[in-house]
């Protein structure tokens, strides 16, 4: 990232929702991790309606904060399009299909960490 300021985790995780929204992704949410885990700051989490749907969230969201200047640290899923986890260490972005969703209820296992309003005004498609 020479030349480039890292962004806030904070703006970054409501961008990379607003990302996520941009492709309409369900239920895009954003959990503030910190106080309850030192892994990373927040999560964001979102659900595509099928497997390509969720590989094309997951391609946006990779494709749209590279050209910020932002690069994933770690990327797993994306072939399989079922769980796709963006990792830039201090935010990872989970976008799921539905049914891994509901089987693993992220919201619920991290439900000590606060829920941050998600602003849809940050998206790259107008």
């Amino acid at each position: 990232m020479t030349g480039l300021t890292a962004p806030v985790p904070a703006s970054l995780a409501q961008r990379a929702a607003a990302l996520c929204l941009d492709l309409k992704a369900n239920d895009v949410v954003v959990l503030d991790v910190r106080g309850v885990t030192d892994m990373t700051d927040f999560f964001v989490i979102a659900s595509g309606t099928s497997d390509t749907h969720v590989r094309s969230v997951a391609e946006h969201v990779l494709e749209e904060l590279r050209k910020e200047g932002t690069r994933a640290h770690h990327v797993e899923g994306v072939q399989q399009g079922r769980w796709v986890l963006l990792d830039y260490v201090d935010m990872v972005v989970h976008i799921f299909h539905p049914t891994l969703r509901e089987f693993y209820q992220l919201e619920r296992l991290w439900s000590d960490a606060a829920v941050v309003a998600v602003d849809q005004q940050q998206g790259a498609l107008k």
